[in-house]
């Protein structure tokens, strides 16, 4: 039960580490677009991938959360 209390304080620490990123000069530079990538420029591609690693924080906390409703049985 400790394990997942240390996971889930650990996801929502990552989780404010890439809100903070994310609005950050590293992810919204003004006027830069380049590198490409797949022929996206730099906010778009920075931006799916922030996505996709907030996705898979919350399937990793999802687990981590017990389920109340099982305790109760």
């Amino acid at each position: 039960m400790k394990k997942n209390k240390r996971i889930w304080q650990f996801c929502v620490a990552a989780v404010i580490v890439i809100i903070v990123v994310t609005f950050s000069p590293l992810v919204i530079a003004p006027g830069k677009i380049k590198p490409f990538l797949f022929g996206l420029p730099y906010t778009l591609w920075m931006g799916i991938l922030l996505t996709i690693i907030l996705v898979v924080i919350t399937l990793i906390a999802g687990n981590a959360l017990p389920n109340e409703e099982e305790g109760e049985k």
